[in-house]
Order: structure tokens, then sequence, then C-alpha cells
């Protein structure tokens, strides 16, 4: 189907359709509606090669996943998509695991033009050498943001976060509270452990030991927790700084012959929804991880449309979630 079908269909010149379809503000409320109902009712689909060359726009988005394995990535990601996509955008999506190489390679297409700006997820060790490829292009850091970059981010505030854990688990009568910690190359993991070692020394808890997951998967949680249960003198509480270390953290103690919470509590982060029917359910702190997808894009956007725009680094609310393993 053809622009001068969409015309005729609403009463309009082919140019008045290309600025509905290239979002020019010279067009009445009215006028858009026509058209845009006239492009629904023919299934007309836009030569998208030939509306870049016009506007020096893709409408698609580059997206930079560590690792979309991981529940979290892969929550906030659907929140990129809907917001994307109710913006009349597509993404590219590339999991990175947080390798330069590969990064580089995907980051080719912002000079391409191939897309219009990029959201990152990567580990804050990487955001050096980001920096010199995405060059000026619009770009957002996702979860993982440092004020000290130029980029935009949205993310939520670890340290005090990892804090309210401690505290709840030191009010619940823990004096043992463990860490499962992983990958230092992320902000993240320095923010919580700096949230957990703090607080502890607030509270004047003296005992304290950290266990660094190789790998952040149920199975390295599940080791970790074994290596801190073989300790001359085992915690009583451990917080994991996600959910899926927690997750295997529930299966060691339960192949010790231990109870959750009786003998361990168990507390994890991040709020992915198979954390509900773990046995116990887990405790947790949610984070707004649809939220922090969608913010991401808008603040990307209002980037591509007006590259003066002022960097904006967004802190979201995140929330305890009270179960039964705490």
């Amino acid at each position: 189907m053809s622009i001068e079908h969409v015309a005729r269909l609403a009463g309009v010149s082919t140019a008045t359709v290309s600025r509905v379809l290239n979002e020019h503000p010279g067009v009445t409320p009215r006028t858009r509606e026509k058209v845009l109902a006239a492009i629904e009712a023919s299934d007309y689909r836009p030569n998208l090669l030939a509306r870049q060359l016009r506007t020096s726009r893709s409408r698609m988005l580059l997206v930079l996943v560590s690792n979309i394995t991981n529940p979290f990535c892969s929550l906030v990601v659907r929140g990129i998509e809907a917001e994307a996509e109710a913006q009349g955008y597509h993404i590219l999506l590339c999991n990175s695991e947080s390798r330069v190489t590969r990064e580089s390679a995907y980051l080719t297409l912002l000079s391409g033009k191939v897309v219009d700006g990029v959201i990152t997820m990567d580990a804050i060790s990487c955001l050096p050498g980001l920096t010199s490829l995405i060059g000026h292009s619009p770009w957002v850091q996702c979860a993982e943001g440092d004020p000290g970059y130029r980029a935009s981010s949205v993310t939520i505030d670890n340290q005090a976060a990892a804090a309210s854990v401690v505290r709840y688990l030191a009010q619940k009568g823990r004096h043992r509270i463990a860490l499962i910690n992983n990958d230092m190359r992320y902000l993240y993991s320095h923010q919580r452990e700096a949230g957990y070692r703090n607080t502890l020394s607030e509270l004047n808890l003296e005992w304290h030991h950290v266990e660094y997951a190789e790998t952040l998967d149920y199975q390295a949680g599940s080791n970790a927790m074994q290596r801190l249960l073989a300790l001359p003198q085992p915690p009583d509480a451990v917080f994991a700084i996600s959910d899926v270390l927690a997750g295997g953290a529930l299966h060691a103690i339960s192949e010790a012959g231990l109870t959750v919470p009786g003998d361990i509590a168990v507390m994890g982060f991040d709020g992915v929804p198979f954390g509900a029917v773990t046995a116990p359910p887990l405790t947790t702190i949610e984070q707004p991880m649809h939220q922090l997808g969608v913010r991401s894009v808008q603040l990307l956007l209002a980037r591509i449309k007006n590259h003066r725009e002022p960097v904006v680094n967004e802190v979201l609310d995140c929330q305890l979630i009270v179960r039964g393993s705490a």
C-alpha cells in the first residue's frame, strides 16, 4: 500500500501524510488523527530506509545487557522494549557479557546511524571504554549509573537498600549476618557491600563474612552458601546481593539439613518473580525493574530529540518484600 493511497483515504496531501509519519509539529491534532486512522485502515508500512535518509533517524535503540540470562536484566529489558514500542521505536539487544570487543562491534551502529542512541546495563568498569566508543551520541545508563559520566542514568540507592536489609535482620535478632556478593566490576556490588559493612559497624555487630560467588547463577549461590556453612562459626543470617544467588543459598541450607529461617534467615535482592515460589518464599528488596527500563527510554529519547537536554541522574525507590525466609 502506498503513501498516495493513505493520502486519498484521509483526504489530505502526501506531504501531510509524510509530516505525520515524521512527527512534524505543523499538523493539527484532527488532521493527525485522520491520517493515523487511514494508515491503520490501509495497513500501510512506511519505507524505513527512506525515512531514515530523510530524517537522519532510524527509530532503533541499542541496548547493551551484560547477562540476559539474569532474570533482573530480562525484566528491565521488557520495560525498555514496552516503552520504546509505545514511542514508535524498536530495540536491538546485545548480550555483551561486559566484553569490550563485543560492545565495540555493536557500537559501530551508532556512527553508521543504524541506531539513534544506546542504553547500557554494563559493569561500571566498562564505562571508560564505552565513553570513547559512544562519543557524543545519546546515551543512558540503566541500573548501573555513575554521576561521574556524562550519560544520564536511572538507578536505585543500592547502599541504602543494603543497609535496610542488615537493619531488618538485626531487628529479627540475627547477629552473625553474612554477605554473598559476586562480580566487583559492578558498582552495585561495591555499593551493596559498603551498605552491609557500614551498617554492621553502626550496629556494633562484630561478626562479618563476605563470600564471593564465582558467577551470578543458582549453583554459584549454593557453592558460596556451602562455604559459609563450613565456617567454624556459621552465620545465622545471609544477605545475597541477587535473588538468584539467594535461591542457591536456600538449596544449600536445605541440603545441609538446616531450616530457613529457623537456623538461618536468608534475604535476596531484586524482587524477581521466582522468589515468591521458593521454599520458603524469599524475603527480598524489590527493584522497580519495569520502571527502570521505561525511564531509561524516556531519558534517552529526550536526548535524541534535543542533544542539549541536561544530564539527569534519577534514583528510583525500592521496597522491602517480607516473606517466609527471614
